[in-house]
């Protein structure tokens, strides 16, 4: 039955609803289809079928991908609202229609919403006293007329309808809901409540306890101009308890205009009554049903954009400049507990821990000093890095004097110690450190985040970095999602050297997943490093699916084939090897050889299996052969002497860290405990729209201090006006 009244998915309308979505060729749709549906991944559809996707990118690869989800449960959610409606026979091939061309999911429950099955309501109850005729006479019986003569046939008392003003008052409870459940009503309502103002007050008594939501306090502005991350935030107050919100509108105007949609005739008998019914529809049914659908888009809408703009921030943390290969010393500052020191060589294996106590109160500096300096000096310490939380300060002024003091040439570095703690007591951590303390484990993460950030972030929830606004308050399952998204995307990006990465690290590779990570580490720690791309072949339940996706993102470095460290593709090694031929070379001549590369013309190497853009990939490699995407190591100076809130002055220029970017504008680390913001006004000389396209996550910016306000430890800083 449910066939004959719609077929289900059909692929080939899909791709066109998706085509149209996401506004892209439908031919590159269709490749793009095709490769998800064959289980392959974003990442090596995006690096390595070009060709067959038209060159779509991993945003826009996801965006199809998502899409295909959309439109495969639509198709699902549209059988089962035909099927219901079918089996209450009422459905006509006008209806029929239109939900069969539905594309939208919220226009389809609008159209669903008359028939489906609603818990008991006065309506319901009315209905079961049989008043549904009545409610039908109302709309038609115009004046003048016998009013006791129409409600006198439906005073039962066998049906609980005592009197003629109990049957009027349960059909206009039928009509009400009717008119609450009408598509065009609801449409209509939307578009007058769009109009109206997004307003937020106070609760009665929790003036002093919301003092962080003041500025909610008596809040009123036009819905369409109301900022989503400003939403956001007023919804997690009435969360929370502190404030109510809500919209407003014009409700005489509003009403008097739904009334005149609604009872087109004022000659109808039973008018002034059927008026009270239009108030009651209004009040009970269809403003706090209209409203609670406008919030629900609003907060879709705003999870969508806090979302994208968590994603940004990440990834631009996880793509941080890498510190590279040097022995670090990694303090996790602390006052009451001292400060914990753990160096890791330069290949990140740790190698010693102490734990001094340099500030108050203890202040145990000069044999705090001797612990560090011993540290240092065994070890060959090459740079410091030093955890941005409680202490750090203190403990960077203590290191800055022994470093000064005694003339050594260190770098020391304040890093982000946002998700330390979640990463030290974690189930990774005991694992990698079971006979270490939890506070040690922190210390070394610090040291590995300055070594390498993705590689150490990755151990991490990204939910704890604390890169994000209103994380909390979002689509968990969607933040999961696009953040899973991202972590894989600059994984792959990077590439990642198989020999020495964590199973965390390996997880995200395409292709693996956590039981792979977890076997080919196992297989690693059995038979020692893998030689060539080709042993991954070794590992148990790592097949030819796997081995395809994941092979260009993995790295042999010093292995038996050139090529295994570079992002060419094993399948592509006979190409690479044609191109030597033709130059008179060995493919190990080939590789890093610019000069050699450059003489190679891409179309003369295009065929059936690989197209340009392949090809021109593969030359780019060849170039640069595992070359890494990051940006270049560079240290932010904060200014000596400004270590606290108190320190700050308007007017002073200093140089800072970003640490967070927003709708509003971004959060800057100048080395005082508590980040500043430069809104979004001062980010720049020009109108700026989105912070994100002119600050990421980990610059090095100029700013000038515009504001201290040490009794809510706010710091206002000003970008555009520290420029030139």
């Amino acid at each position: 039955m449910t066939e004959a009244i719609y077929p289900g998915f059909i692929l080939e309308q899909a791709i066109r609803d998706i085509a149209e979505h996401c506004r892209l060729a439908e031919q590159k749709i269709r490749g793009a289809v095709a490769l998800l549906e064959e289980g392959n991944t974003i990442p090596f559809i995006a690096r390595y079928r070009k060709e067959a996707t038209g060159g779509l990118d991993e945003q826009e690869l996801a965006s199809v991908e998502d899409a295909l989800t959309y439109f495969r449960d639509l198709a699902d959610r549209k059988t089962t609202v035909l099927k219901t409606i079918d089996e209450q026979g009422r459905l006509d091939e006008n209806l029929k229609r239109q939900i069969i061309a539905c594309r939208d999911r919220k226009v389809l429950e609008e159209l669903y919403l008359p028939f489906k099955p609603k818990r008991r309501t006065r309506a319901a109850a009315a209905r079961e006293k049989g008043l549904a005729p009545l409610a039908e006479l109302l709309m038609t019986v115009t004046a003048p007329g016998d009013s006791d003569a129409v409600l006198a046939p439906f005073v039962r008392d066998d049906y609980g309808v005592a009197n003629s003003d109990a049957a009027l008052d349960g059909a206009c409870d039928i009509l009400a809901e009717e008119w609450a459940d009408q598509a065009e009503t609801r449409a209509w309502m939307r578009s007058q409540i769009a109009r109206g103002m997004l307003v937020s007050q106070v609760k009665r008594g929790k003036r002093e306890e919301a003092a962080k939501f003041e500025m909610y306090f008596d809040y009123r502005e036009p819905l369409a101009k109301a900022p989503t991350h400003r939403f956001l935030a007023m919804q997690r107050g009435q969360d929370e308890g502190f404030l109510n919100v809500g919209i407003e509108v014009e409700e005489e105007r509003v009403v008097e205009m739904l009334t005149s949609r609604l009872l087109a005739n004022p000659r109808l008998l039973f008018y002034r009554r059927l008026k009270m019914a239009v108030v009651d529809c209004y009040s009970r049914l269809l403003f706090p049903s209209i409203e609670s659908a406008v919030f629900a888009e609003m907060k879709e809408r705003a999870d969508d954009e806090a979302i994208i703009v968590f994603a940004k921030n990440l990834r631009e943390l996880l793509l941080a400049p890498p510190a590279g290969q040097r022995v670090v010393l990694g303090l996790d500052p602390g006052f009451r507990t001292g400060c914990k020191a753990a160096v890791v060589d330069a290949t990140g294996k740790f190698l010693n821990h102490k734990t001094i106590y340099p500030t108050p109160p203890h202040n145990k500096t000069e044999e705090a000093a001797q612990s560090l300096l011993e540290l240092i000096q065994r070890h060959r310490v090459e740079l410091i890095a030093i955890g941005n939380g409680t202490a750090s300060r203190e403990t960077d002024a203590f290191v800055a004097d022994v470093l000064k003091s005694h003339r050594l040439p260190l770098v020391k570095v304040m890093v982000s110690e946002a998700g330390a703690s979640v990463y030290s007591a974690s189930e990774i951590a005991r694992q990698e450190y079971p006979d270490l303390d939890v506070t040690i484990r922190g210390a070394i993460s610090i040291a590995h985040r300055l070594q390498d950030p993705l590689a150490e972030l990755v151990k991490i929830d990204p939910k704890s970095i604390g890169v994000g606004q209103y994380q909390h308050d979002v689509n968990q399952a969607q933040l999961r999602k696009c953040l899973d998204r991202e972590v894989q995307s600059c994984v792959n990006q990077v590439g990642v050297d198989v020999n020495t990465a964590s199973a965390s690290l390996l997880s995200y590779v395409a292709g693996l997943g956590p039981k792979l990570a977890e076997a080919i580490c196992k297989y690693r720690d059995e038979h020692g490093p893998f030689q060539s791309r080709q042993g991954l072949l070794k590992v148990p339940r790592l097949g030819a699916k796997a081995f395809l996706q994941c092979a260009g993102f993995l790295r042999v470095r010093d292995g038996k084939e050139p090529l295994d460290n570079s992002g060419v593709h094993p399948e592509s090694y006979p190409l690479v090897e044609r191109m030597a031929q033709s130059l008179g070379l060995k493919t190990v001549e080939l590789v890093a050889n610019v000069q050699a590369v450059r003489k190679l013309q891409p179309e003369q190497f295009v065929d059936e299996r690989n197209g340009l853009p392949t090809v021109r990939d593969i030359l780019a490699e060849l170039e640069k052969p595992g070359r890494d995407p990051r940006r270049e190591f560079r240290v932010a100076q904060f200014v000596e002497g400004v270590s606290e809130l108190s320190d700050l002055k308007p007017g002073m220029r200093l140089e800072g860290v970003v640490t967070n970017v927003t709708h509003f504008g971004a959060f800057v680390d100048i080395g005082v405990h508590q980040d500043g913001l430069i809104h979004i006004s001062e980010l720049d000389r020009r109108f700026v729209d989105d912070p994100t396209q002119v600050v990421s996550v980990g610059d090095i910016v100029q700013v000038k201090v515009l504001q201290v306000d040490p009794q809510r430890s706010r710091i206002a800083l000003s970008r555009k006006q520290a420029m030139g």
